[in-house]
């Protein structure tokens, strides 16, 4: 949206400013998460009065398999993401209609020696680290971290708004032992709306550690975490996120999910690649089609599919094809979070009929070709649902602004947002990765705080600070004066805590290929001296590269929790 089209919309709405005023005093919304600031307004949330409904049902009184229900069937899921779905990103997805939203995947170990505290000044709860649980080389750093002066206290591993993130938010959990699940479970599980297990995340710090991929050639253990966390967490659903277990042959993952359903899981998602798939080869839609097909012939819970669903005629597509329950948006939401915004006529029925402009009639297009099409239209890459991608970096800042982010993590995201190095080949060519300004991840690679980033992306509005919190799981209330007012930078005097620190190097994103080796090189280094490590208890310094899995903590040498993040 211009400048010209911005003054247009506030002239139009004009009549109704009192009430869209109303709306940002009403914390069960999500339009309450921005106010219209003075040259461009944020975008109408896309939420409909069901969706807004649904935050007021008690899904506690509901059986674990009609709470799931409730929450995956017909949804629009944001994916856990390292460094990525953390609170800013999480409720800016909300704002523009996403269903659900998962956390980033924390490590069973790293979220249970957590405490949880109620955060007055931002309205949010809080699992923190406390400071002496972290190694003394890592106290030393969080020490001189003066973009997170509060990291005295300990880091914040997991920020949550009871507001807009209710009935919306799932806890995804890495681990690998049944009794550890369970243990980081009972820690969260009165913030969130269930637990997801990471089944799919391949890279060596998870896979070395029994969690992730490694659960799918362990179907024994990997029901055994399923059963263990069913049998214990009431009326709260208990999923699975994998990947397919085999390019061609459905039957491997058929039988593996059938397995988990029998187990106990109450919804699966699956991401249609294998392990060892790189991030930017296309995804197998032809096998994760074959899978989920079969799957709702005999299984009743709610499959959710992800992988490269780029377009709403992406997303209708493979619904159509494979009758799934719901869609989960990993890159194609980084590139464009408004992409969960649906249009009125997909509100109503999301089924596709022969009217729609998606629709072939011959219904045999190859999906290999309807992958590599440059979909037109309402529904393609220019869809009119869409908004500006400019526009869309200026909110996910305002949103870190309003929870307290730390710049760095702010920064990789927005250097994400503003890259398609890990988009599928197939699809680069009909990707934007222009912006208004002319921002460039070099220009963005300078900033060293918040502010910095701010300045770059000329953000002119902000999020209203919300303190007055309604009572949670706990019985816990948090109360303010701070309701409606805006914050317009990001070190304020009244800050209670910063964001957890995610590190990584900027290289990552300035000169990735090189970078990539010398990580790899890192990672092959670690592993082998984590062995003569382990035995004397020391810190296991692991480097890696996130290329796109849930991974999040990782363990110590001594096997101790800590809330460390591969340095990427």
């Amino acid at each position: 949206m211009n400048i010209s089209e911005a003054k247009m919309d506030q002239n139009n709405s004009s009549g109704n400013h009192e009430s869209r005023m109303e709306l940002l005093q009403d914390a069960q919304t999500p339009h309450s998460l921005q106010t219209p600031p003075p040259q461009l307004p944020p975008p109408p949330s896309s939420a409909s009065d069901d969706d807004n409904n649904n935050n007021n049902i008690d899904l506690s009184s509901l059986t674990s398999q009609e709470a799931a229900d409730h929450l995956f069937l017909n949804s629009q899921i944001l994916a856990p993401m390292v460094r990525a779905s953390t609170i800013p990103l999480r409720t800016q997805a909300i704002s523009h209609g996403a269903s659900l939203v998962y956390t980033e995947e924390l490590v069973d170990r790293s979220i249970t020696p957590t405490e949880r505290t109620l955060n007055k000044k931002l309205g949010t709860i809080d699992y923190r680290v406390p400071f002496h649980t972290y190694s003394k080389k890592v106290q030393k750093r969080m020490l001189a971290d003066k973009d997170n002066p509060d990291s005295k206290d300990g880091a914040i591993l997991l920020r949550i708004d009871p507001f807009l993130e209710r009935n919306k938010l799932i806890y995804q959990v890495g681990t690998g032992e049944s009794n550890l699940a369970l243990e980081a479970a009972r820690k969260v599980i009165q913030d969130v709306n269930g637990m997801d297990v990471n089944m799919g995340c391949p890279k060596k710090f998870s896979v070395s550690g029994g969690m992730g991929s490694a659960l799918l050639s362990d179907v024994q253990r990997a029901c055994d975490i399923i059963a263990t966390l069913r049998r214990n967490l009431g009326s709260k659903p208990v999923s699975a996120k994998i990947r397919l277990l085999d390019p061609d042959d459905p039957r491997p993952t058929l039988d593996f999910v059938r397995a988990l359903i029998k187990a106990g899981a109450n919804a699966i998602t699956i991401h249609g690649r294998i392990v060892g798939d790189e991030s930017h080869t296309v995804a197998r839609w032809g096998t994760l089609t074959e899978v989920v097909r079969q799957l709702k012939q005999t299984e009743s819970v709610p499959i959710i599919v992800n992988g490269d669903l780029y377009t709403r005629a992406d997303i209708r597509e493979m619904r159509r094809r494979t009758g799934c329950d719901g869609v989960m948006l990993a890159r194609p939401a980084l590139y464009n979070m408004s992409l969960f915004r649906r249009g009125e006529e997909e509100k109503v029925d999301c089924s596709i009929n022969e009217h729609d402009e998606c629709y072939n009639k011959e219904d045999e297009i190859p999906l290999s070709r309807f992958q590599m099409t440059n979909h037109k239209g309402r529904y393609g890459y220019d869809s009119p649902l869409l908004h500006n991608r400019t526009s869309i970096v200026q909110e996910y800042l305002a949103h870190c602004v309003r929870y307290r982010a730390h710049s760095k993590n702010a920064k990789y995201v927005v250097c994400e947002m503003m890259n398609a190095r890990r988009a599928p080949t197939n699809r680069v060519s009909f990707l934007d990765m222009r912006f208004d300004g002319g921002q460039t991840i070099a220009s963005v690679c300078k900033c060293k705080s918040l502010d910095d980033l701010v300045r770059v992306w000329d953000v002119k509005w902000s999020i209203p600070m919300r303190t007055s919190v309604a009572a949670t799981g706990a019985g816990d209330t948090i109360q303010g004066d701070n309701v409606g007012k805006t914050i317009a930078t990001s070190n304020g005097k009244d800050v209670d805590a910063l964001g957890d620190l995610h590190n990584y190097d900027d290289r990552y994103f300035l000169d990735p290929d090189k970078f990539r080796k010398e990580r790899t090189d890192a990672v092959a280094a670690a592993l082998a001296s984590s062995k003569h490590d382990n035995s004397k208890g020391g810190e296991d310094e692991k480097k890696t590269e996130d290329d796109g899995c849930e991974a999040d903590s990782i363990r110590d040498g001594d096997g101790g929790p800590t809330a460390k993040r591969p340095k990427i």
